[in-house]
């Protein structure tokens, strides 16, 4: 007997603690990191089955001169080059001499590697 619910694939929906948008089926929040729901075959931050993507990157702002700001803005295109959605991240400053580095990561989890997780 299983007791995860089958969800439409990609359907989204609010995590109650961090109001964060997640993927339906997630167990656990990938925002906030809270359990959504009891799953004995889930672990913390459960590992995805690949990432087609990911790109780092190091802004240095140089010792002189006056804080820069930035935005970090996520767009999403369709195939066709139709934008899906356009977000906003984050916003801040980055004050001389002061270095960030940003990540992004397409995470990817298969609904074949799911039922092997809980055939274990």
């Amino acid at each position: 007997m299983s007791t995860t619910t089958v969800a439409t694939p990609g359907k989204a929906r609010l995590c109650p603690h961090c109001r964060a948008t997640i993927l339906q089926s997630a167990t656990i929040c990938p925002a906030c990191d809270h359990s959504l729901r009891f799953d004995p075959h889930r672990t913390r931050r459960a590992a995805p089955d690949f990432s087609p993507l990911r790109v780092e990157g190091t802004i240095k702002h140089p010792a002189a001169g006056e804080a820069w700001e930035y935005s970090i803005v996520l767009s999403i295109r369709g195939e066709r080059g139709e934008e899906i959605t356009r977000q906003i991240v984050s916003v801040g400053a980055l004050n001389p001499s002061e270095q960030l580095t940003f990540t992004l990561a397409v995470e990817v989890f298969t609904p074949a590697s799911e039922a092997v997780e809980q055939e274990s």
